[in-house]
């Protein structure tokens, strides 16, 4: 995508528009998943999760987007989440917050692409300071200064930022060590089986010292089985996300079930 493209997107939509996506070209709803902390025993977040209006999967919707729609898609999954959350009770849980992926390359200015979330925001009186960004894995990083520019403007906004997928693709030691965000999400290939593997448990147990020594709280995605939850507990990973606890609902925000 050209940077005119973008910019002519900037200035032509907002949080109204992203509500109607009869410019987008095709429809979706939003899923919503928790994010618990093992050892409290409480929901940190829900991160929505696209989904197609008759059940479709995240990637079927995903490979709709192009050049054309991406931007339009990033803001109107922002407007939908905040909306649908809300409409959901999440803020009646005690300091929970909203996680929404968002797709690097479509933003072209932080402070300006910003807007349609904030407007959002105000008009479902959600607090801006429960919101937080994960950078998808689905795009490849061609810029990290770009990336990191919208990182700390999101942080002068108030919101919590994480990188999703930590250990696979494009998420790498690279994006750590040009910015720190508030949360690593260790991506599932990392966690899957990890109770039965001493290779993985070196790997998360080194992600882990340095997430720590830089002050980032860690997700471990993809729990399924208590073995894994409670190697990654021992590690000192207390929250998890997974089947084991919820699996992902558009009707409802599934309670957390600990084992």
């Amino acid at each position: 995508m050209t940077r005119n493209i973008v910019r002519t997107a900037v200035v032509s939509v907002g949080c109204t528009e992203c509500q109607n996506i009869d410019g987008l070209g095709f429809d979706f709803i939003m899923a919503f998943q928790p994010i618990v902390n093992v050892r409290t025993r409480t929901t940190f977040a829900y991160e929505a999760l696209v989904r197609g209006v008759n059940g479709e999967s995240a990637a079927s919707i995903l490979d709709q987007v192009n050049d054309e729609n991406r931007y339009r898609f990033d803001q109107a999954c922002r407007v939908k989440a905040i909306e649908r959350a809300t409409q959901l009770g999440l803020l009646s849980i005690p300091e929970c917050k909203l996680s929404i992926n968002f797709l690097p390359n479509a933003v072209y200015r932080a402070e300006t692409c910003i807007r349609a979330t904030l407007e959002a925001a105000r008009l479902f009186g959600f607090p801006p300071e429960r919101l937080m960004f994960e950078v998808t894995e689905g795009e490849r990083v061609d810029d990290p200064i770009h990336l990191k520019g919208i990182f700390e403007e999101y942080e002068r906004q108030g919101f919590t930022t994480s990188i999703d997928d930590f250990g696979s693709g494009y998420s790498g030691l690279n994006l750590l060590a040009m910015f720190q965000p508030h949360v690593l999400k260790i991506d599932m290939a990392l966690t899957r089986n990890i109770d039965k593997d001493p290779v993985r448990t070196a790997i998360v147990e080194g992600v882990v010292l340095v997430a720590k020594r830089l002050n980032i709280m860690i997700v471990a995605e993809g729990v399924e089985t208590c073995e894994e939850s409670d190697t990654l507990l021992g590690l000192g990973v207390d929250l998890m996300q997974g089947y084991l606890f919820a699996r992902p609902d558009t009707s409802r925000l599934a309670l957390a079930i600990f084992s």
